[in-house]
């Protein structure tokens, strides 16, 4: 199903965060997304991803790809970036992460992205 980008939330707009990043994810139970982690003791081992509510791994894509996040009010934030063909990508989301991981995904998705109609169940 296609979901308008400015609409992404939670482990939706995680999923199509890693989908803009080439990143392949698993379903964890609770369905929890999870990325491929590091190695130990020989064991794959599976990690959560959320880049919308984790600034470690959120941060990393707001400082290579988004050009500014400011505060707008107490709930609501706005994020620029800017595309190759030097269009402004606005995005807005009550939380600075909100903000720049919706306008990551615009910015390379597109203003709507197809979902999995088995996520959006969730």
């Amino acid at each position: 199903m296609k979901v308008k980008t400015s609409e992404l939330q939670g482990a939706v707009l995680d999923w199509a965060v890693a989908k803009a990043e080439g990143i392949e994810l698993s379903h964890g139970c609770y369905n929890r997304l999870l990325v491929d982690g590091r190695m130990s003791a020989g064991q794959k081992m599976l990690a959560p991803y959320n880049p919308s509510t984790d600034w470690e791994q959120g941060g990393p894509i707001i400082e290579r790809d988004i050009a500014k996040v400011e505060r707008f009010s107490e709930a609501l934030w706005e994020a620029t970036a800017y595309t190759k063909d030097a269009q402004d990508i606005v995005q807005s989301g009550p939380t600075p992460l909100t903000a720049a991981m919706r306008c990551y995904v615009a910015s390379k998705l597109g203003d709507e992205v197809e979902v999995p109609d088995e996520l959006l169940q969730s």
